[in-house]
């Protein structure tokens, strides 16, 4: 019978989402920035510490504060709803009723399950009803929704949902193909293989539509 660190250890390592809103307790934000950078400084310098590195040595006295502001400030920023990007959207004035796409935007999230790297591509398309929105901001929801701990399905699913409330369109979707260093860089440590998720809403679904946005991107993403 499997014991329940197995059962953990099995979730974790087949990269297994067991929610579809990232895991925040609700009292997350009820200390500052720097309340959490000075506890996590201390937690990294226990890390380091038992695992036997000498934290006098002019390398290593600023890690743990460089973690600690690392982890808050840069690669988990995207948990803070504070940080979240405005979605402005305009009129489609130039009536413009084709799929736009956005190919090739860069991804840099972060396992849930090792706490390790997730870096690849985001493509994401939509097809307006009467609005449009910022090349730019597309980028920018990408990203904040990539700077936390995430699994690649849930953030796929967030990109989409987040643009479908933005542009007030179920006629969105998104391909992610990423290469996940808790698979390339430990355990089977395959160097070559990565990882393609997909969310299609709306007149993404019907298959001409879907095979002309993956026309599009043609899935030759390059690490």
């Amino acid at each position: 019978m499997i014991n329940n660190e197995e059962f953990q250890d099995e979730i974790g390592n087949n990269h297994i989402s067991t929610n579809a809103e990232n895991p925040v307790r609700k009292d997350a934000f009820d200390i500052t920035d720097e309340i959490k950078i000075d506890k996590i400084k201390k937690d990294v310098e226990n890390i380091l510490i038992t695992l036997g590195m000498d934290l006098t040595d002019d390398s290593l006295k600023g890690t743990p504060n460089r973690v600690a502001k690392m982890f808050v400030k840069e690669i988990f920023g995207g948990l803070n709803p504070a940080k979240k990007p405005k979605a402005s959207t305009f009129d489609n004035n130039y009536k413009y009723g084709e799929m736009l796409v956005e190919k090739n935007i860069i991804v840099y999230s972060t396992c849930e399950h090792h706490l390790l790297p997730i870096i690849g591509r985001a493509h994401v398309a939509y097809i307006s009803n009467g609005r449009v929105i910022g090349l730019s901001k597309m980028n920018r929801i990408v990203e904040y929704y990539s700077k936390r701990p995430q699994v690649q399905e849930r953030l796929t699913m967030q990109i989409v949902q987040e643009l479908q409330i933005a542009l007030g369109t179920e006629d969105v979707a998104c391909v992610i193909d990423a290469k996940h260093l808790c698979v390339n860089s430990r355990g089977i440590g395959d160097i070559e293989s990565s990882t393609v998720t997909s969310e299609f809403g709306g007149k993404f679904k019907d298959t001409q539509t879907k095979r002309e946005f993956l026309d599009y991107i043609k899935l030759e993403t390059k690490f």
